[in-house]
């Protein structure tokens, strides 16, 4: 059996590309139910977001899909032609696969690094292909492999709190003075690299309100049709930002500030309710004195780039730990993957190796070394040398079954098992 996924993301197609592709819930239902039907045996998911469409197999590598012939039939069913994706779609198989579904499943291949929506899209998704019943053993033990990783990260790390771009903050810094953002009405002053990028992570939070402003209207009107937002000419600003909760200064002026504090008063002498500035702009858009007004809470892109550094410092040990989680939990599920036949003598290896390490414990620690501080850190790290010599193990297995067959495979790790029984029952001897 092979494991494939083929896809396109925000990272390599530009959302005109991920639009062709993208299947809202009935054509996901459809898709899935034909795939099965197309090729019955195999196991198929389909993620279908604003960022990504990806798919994920599990075939017979004799009898299942190519790589290549799925993303055909993907770019058939939405009726594209399969050259114009081409150049923006990824394969991965196996292993690679499986390390992409877990890092997407946990938030760590966002636009916006630590995002929860994406895992309720991955369970959604997984949801659907229960439903239509396209999933088996293999793509049932990877997601609920994946689903169980990305919980351990929430709950270990910070990453979920902590962003890490200058657009990432100025979202968040949002979501904290507006607690229900979706409404906010967002005006996005500039049409250039940065106000798009704005506008991207707005409407990943889901706010419906978003007007973009430019004093060339057709680079507005191109963002506003590329993202599904309003854009409006550049005489209406003031009536906008009048009515705006949140003003993204992405446009300067030719000389001196674009706002000056006396502009903003006036402006705000018509509203009773607080008004959010991010100013992004080099230099900047907005006199800082515009910050003294009351009810006007402005920041500038310094502000927001150091507090994303210092996110950054914080976060690069929750990386480290949250890639670590990824890196245990997809060795896990591609050791159970790649001897699943062989899968009970296999885990009761794992148990006899677990309980020799249990008694070189105990048997170490004792006298004076009972009551010593370092017991914790020794028992984790013993566990994870463990789980690698088993790794290595299953390797071996797995390659015995590859290359000579499934049944000298399981008669080697039968072999392997009796010799750590009675390694455990010569030891159990002793000590008694």
């Amino acid at each position: 059996m092979q494991i494939i996924l083929i896809g396109i993301n925000h990272k390599t197609a530009p959302v005109a590309i991920r639009q062709r592709l993208a299947c809202d819930a009935a054509r996901v239902s459809d898709a899935l139910t034909r795939l099965r039907a197309a090729y019955p045996g195999s196991e198929f998911f389909l993620l279908s977001t604003c960022n990504r469409v990806e798919c994920c197999a599990v075939v017979d590598r004799a009898a299942g899909p190519k790589p290549a012939e799925l993303a055909k039939w993907l770019a058939d069913f939405r009726a594209v032609e399969f050259s114009q994706i081409e150049q923006y779609l990824y394969i991965k198989t196996d292993e690679d696969a499986v390390t992409h579904l877990f890092t997407v499943a946990a938030s760590l291949d966002s636009m916006v690094i630590g995002e929860s929506q994406i895992t309720a899209q991955v369970k959604e998704s997984y949801k659907m292909a229960c439903t239509c019943q396209t999933t088996g053993k293999v793509l049932n033990r990877l997601f609920h492999d994946a689903f169980r990783a990305t919980k351990e990260i929430v709950t270990r790390t910070s990453i979920s709190n902590r962003r890490v771009s200058v657009a990432g903050v100025a979202v968040e810094l949002a979501k904290q003075l507006f607690s229900d953002l979706q409404s906010a009405k967002v005006v996005i002053v500039g049409a250039g690299q940065m106000g798009n990028l704005l506008v991207e992570h707005f409407r990943h939070e889901k706010c419906g309100d978003i007007t973009v402003v430019n004093r060339s209207r057709q680079r507005s009107c191109r963002i506003a049709e590329e993202h599904g937002v309003a854009d409006t000419s550049w005489d209406r600003l003031d009536q906008e930002i009048a009515e705006a909760n949140i003003v993204v200064g992405a446009a300067s002026a030719p000389q001196g500030y674009l706002f000056s504090k006396d502009r903003i008063k006036l402006l705000m002498r018509r509203r009773h309710r607080i008004l959010l500035i991010i100013d992004i702009t080099v230099p900047r858009s907005f006199d800082p004195a515009v910050g003294e007004i009351e009810n006007v809470y402005l920041y500038s892109i310094d502000d927001l780039a150091q507090v994303a550094q210092d996110n950054i410092k914080l976060r690069e040990g929750d990386m480290e730990l949250a890639v670590g989680i990824i890196y245990e939990a997809v060795s896990a599920f591609m050791d159970w993957f790649q001897t699943r036949q062989v899968g009970p003598v296999v885990g009761q290896i794992k148990d006899a190796f677990e309980k020799i390490s249990e008694m070189e414990m105990e048997r170490f620690f004792v006298g004076p070394r009972q009551e010593a501080h370092c017991r914790g850190q020794m028992e984790a790290s013993i566990g994870r040398v463990v789980n690698k010599l088993c790794h290595c193990v299953i390797k071996n297995i797995d390659t015995l079954s590859r290359e000579r067959s499934p049944g000298e495979a399981e008669r080697f790790a039968q072999h392997i098992l009796d010799n750590a029984q009675q390694i455990i029952s010569e030891d159990q001897k002793k000590n008694q």
